[in-house]
C-alpha cells in the first residue's frame, strides 16, 4: 500500500513547490479568501467550503466557476447553495493558478496540474 502512495505524495510536494501553486496562493488570498475563508471552509450556507469539497471533483464546473463565476443553485456536499459568485476577471493563467493551489490545499488533492491550455479548453464557449 506505502509503495502504491509515493507516486501520489512525489505529486502532492512538486504541486505545492511550483510557482502556480505560490501564485494560486496569492490569487486566492487577494479574490477568494474573503468569502471562502483562509482555511477554505467558507460560510456555512451562504459560502461553500472548497476544503474536502465533492464540487472539486467536476474540474470543467470548477474552472469555468473561476473563470466566469456562478449564478443558480449548486450543491455542495450535500448542501444547497444559492449565491452569486461574481466573476473575477482573470486571465486563463491565474485561473489554472489558482484552480491548482485549491485543488491541493486544504485536505484536497488533485493529481493533474491545470495549465493555461487546459483552462482554454475547458472555458470554450460552444
Amino acid at each position: 500500500m506505502l509503495v502504491l502512495l509515493l507516486p501520489f505524495v512525489g505529486w502532492a510536494q512538486d504541486i505545492r513547490n511550483s510557482e502556480s501553486y505560490a501564485n494560486g496562493q496569492m490569487l486566492y488570498e487577494d479574490f477568494c479568501m474573503l468569502c471562502h475563508m483562509a482555511n477554505g471552509k467558507g460560510v456555512p450556507k451562504a459560502f461553500p467550503p472548497l476544503a474536502n469539497s465533492d464540487y472539486l471533483k467536476d474540474i470543467k464546473a470548477t474552472v469555468n466557476s473561476i473563470k466566469y463565476g456562478l449564478n443558480g443553485p449548486i450543491v455542495v456536499n450535500g448542501i444547497k447553495y444559492n449565491r452569486v459568485m461574481a466573476p473575477m476577471g482573470l486571465d486563463d493563467q491565474e485561473v489554472a493558478d489558482v484552480t491548482n493551489y485549491i485543488l491541493n490545499t486544504w485536505g484536497n488533492r488533485h493529481n493533474q496540474r491545470i495549465t493555461k491550455q487546459m483552462v482554454e479548453k475547458l472555458t470554450k464557449k460552444e
